[in-house]
C-alpha cells in the first residue's frame, strides 16, 4: 500500500500536533527590526528523540548536551541561540550550555535533561549568559510559532528554511515537518548547519534513530557549500504521538514515515545550498551505475564539493575535465572506459570518450539557476544525488571579512 505525501501549505516545525515554539531578540546579534536570535521548540507531551551530530573533533558544548538527549531517546524540545557558537571556550562552554537547558526547562515546566541545546555563530566567544537569562522568559510559546523559531536560528542565511508534509496512516493524519539553518561552513559529515524535525507520529526511539540516520545520509550529508564541516552540526527529530498513529518497524507506515522525512530533509538540503554564501546557482550531481550506494555517494559528494567545479559553474564554463577529476579522486571504484557524462541532459562523454556537442547550447543552458550533472559509472546499480553551489566573488569577499 502506498501512502501519498502532500505538502502542508505554509508549513512549519509546529505544524505537527502537540508542538509549540517561539523566539525573541536577546541582543546576541546586532539589532535589526524584526530580528530574533533566541528560540525554543517544545513538545507538549513526552516525545521520543533521535539525533545526528558533527564528526568534527572540535565540538561545541551544546552538541555535548544535545547528544545526551538523543542517547536517552527522549526529549521535550530544544533551546537555540544564533550569533555565538559556544565553541572553543573551555569548561565555561559546558557550564553555559547546561544553564541554557536549565533556563528553558524552568520556563517550560520540565526537567533540564528533557531539553537539548544548540548554538550557532562565531567560534571562540563565550555565550552572553546575562542576555540569555533575561530573554528566555520573554519567549511566547505558540502553536504558530514555528516560523519565528526558524528565523531565530539564522546567521548568514538570507531566508528561513522550513517545510511540513503529511500522509495518512490508517485513519490518522501524520504530519512531518522541519526547519534548518546554514549558508556557510557547510559540508555536513554527521552521522554551522542546524536542523530540527518534528512529527506527531508515535515512534519508538530505536526506529526513529535508524530512520533519521538513513535519511540524513541521503540528504544533509550529500550537500556542500564550502567544504568545511562545522563544529556545531546537529540534526534532532522529535516524535510525540499526538496524532494517535503508532508506527512500527517493517510496516508500510514506517516506509511512509521514512519517505516523508526524506522529502522534508531533501527540501531543506536544497534550500540550504541555494542560500550558500554568495551562491546564485544550485548544482545537482547524480551518480548512477556505481558499484555500491556508498561509492555513488563518494563520487557525488566529490563533484559537488570541488572548488574547481564550483568556479566553472559560476562562470558557465563547461570544463567537464574538472568533473572527471573529481570523480576519479573520490575513492569510488571507477572504470574510465565505461564512464558517461551529461550536463543539463547534454551528453559530453560516452564509454570514456568525449563526443561532439554544441558548446554554445551547453553554455547557454548553464546560465540558469540550476546546473544538473549526471555521471554514469556503468559498473553496478548504486545511485546517489548530491547538491552543491557555485563559488562566486561575493563568497570570497564575504568570508574575507567575516569578523571585521
Amino acid at each position: 500500500m502506498s501512502h501519498e505525501i502532500t505538502v502542508v501549505p505554509d508549513g512549519s516545525v509546529t505544524s505537527p500536533l502537540g508542538f509549540t515554539a517561539g523566539a525573541t531578540y536577546a541582543g546576541i546579534r546586532t539589532y535589526a527590526p524584526g530580528k530574533v536570535d533566541l528560540g525554543m521548540l517544545f513538545s507538549e507531551a513526552p516525545a521520543t528523540a533521535a539525533g545526528t551530530f558533527t564528526k568534527n573533533k572540535v565540538v561545541s558544548a551544546c552538541v555535548t548536551v544535545s547528544r545526551r538527549a538523543a542517547e536517552r531517546g527522549a526529549s521535550r524540545g530544544v533551546i537555540v541561540n544564533s550569533g555565538c557558537a559556544n565553541c572553543s571556550v573551555g569548561d565555561q562552554g559546558l557550564i553555559d550550555a547546561e544553564e541554557m537547558a536549565s533556563l528553558a526547562a524552568g520556563a517550560l515546566g520540565v526537567e533540564m535533561a528533557d531539553i537539548a541545546v544548540s548554538s550557532t555563530g562565531i567560534i571562540g566567544v563565550e555565550l552572553p549568559m546575562g542576555l540569555i537569562r533575561n530573554a528566555v522568559g520573554k519567549i511566547e510559546m505558540t502553536r504558530d510559532g514555528g516560523h519565528d523559531f526558524a528565523r531565530s536560528i539564522m546567521t548568514t542565511d538570507t531566508v528561513s528554511k522550513e517545510i511540513a508534509v503529511s500522509f495518512q496512516a490508517s485513519d490518522k493524519t501524520v504530519t512531518v515537518a522541519g526547519c534548518c539553518k546554514g549558508s556557510g561552513m557547510i559540508h555536513p559529515n554527521m552521522a554551522t548547519m542546524l536542523a530540527y524535525l518534528t512529527t506527531d507520529a508515535q515512534v519508538d526511539a530505536a526506529l526513529l534513530q535508524e530512520t533519521l540516520s538513513e535519511v540524513v545520509d541521503s540528504s544533509f550529508n550529500m550537500v556542500d557549500v564550502d567544504g568545511d564541516t562545522s563544529t556545531n552540526d546537529t540534526v534532532l527529530v522529535f516524535a510525540n504521538g499526538a496524532s494517535g498513529a503508532a508506527i512500527a518497524k517493517g510496516t508500510p507506515e514506517a516506509e511512509a514515515l521514512s519517505a516523508a522525512l526524506l522529502q522534508v530533509c531533501t527540501h531543506l538540503s536544497r534550500e540550504m545550498v541555494m542560500d550558500g554564501e554568495g551562491a546564485s546557482k544550485l548544482i545537482e550531481v547524480t551518480v548512477d551505475g556505481a558499484e555500491s550506494v556508498a561509492d555513488a555517494r563518494l563520487a557525488a559528494r566529490s563533484v559537488a564539493s570541488s572548488i574547481l567545479v564550483k568556479t566553472a559553474v559560476h562562470g558557465n564554463d563547461p570544463n567537464w575535465g574538472r568533473i572527471m577529476m573529481a570523480v576519479g579522486k573520490s575513492g569510488a571504484e571507477v572504470v574510465e572506459e565505461k564512464l558517461t557524462l551529461h550536463i543539463n541532459d547534454i551528453c559530453i562523454m560516452e564509454a570514456g570518450l568525449p563526443i561532439p556537442y554544441l558548446k554554445d547550447s551547453l553554455v547557454a543552458s548553464m546560465h540558469g539557476d540550476e546546473v544538473r550533472i549526471r555521471v554514469s559509472l556503468n559498473i553496478g546499480d548504486g545511485v546517489a544525488i548530491g547538491w552543491g553551489c557555485n563559488m562566486s566573488e561575493e563568497f570570497v569577499t564575504f568570508n574575507s571579512a567575516y569578523t571585521t
